[in-house]
């Protein structure tokens, strides 16, 4: 199990995600800025903005999705 926080996942805050895998971890961290962008939250909705922006660029979000997933594979297990 390892944990990565919402802020390490391109989020904008210390919530932690725990999880075996890094698609289990990316889910949770999804699931969590939909949540926090439909009750408005500006820091969230900001972040989730930059992604979009990011996604526009070929090959970007496939670069940054592979650098957050040799992160997590760096982690250590808890």
């Amino acid at each position: 199990m390892k944990t990565m926080t919402c802020k390490q996942l391109g989020g904008a805050c210390d919530q932690k995600f725990s999880a075996k895998s890094f698609d289990d971890i990316a889910d949770q961290s999804r699931k969590h800025g939909m949540e926090m962008f439909h009750k408005g939250d500006k820091a969230h909705v900001d972040a989730i903005s930059e992604m979009q922006r990011m996604m526009k660029a070929p090959g970007a979000l496939n670069q940054w999705m592979d650098s957050k997933r040799k992160e997590f594979d760096r982690l250590p297990d808890l």
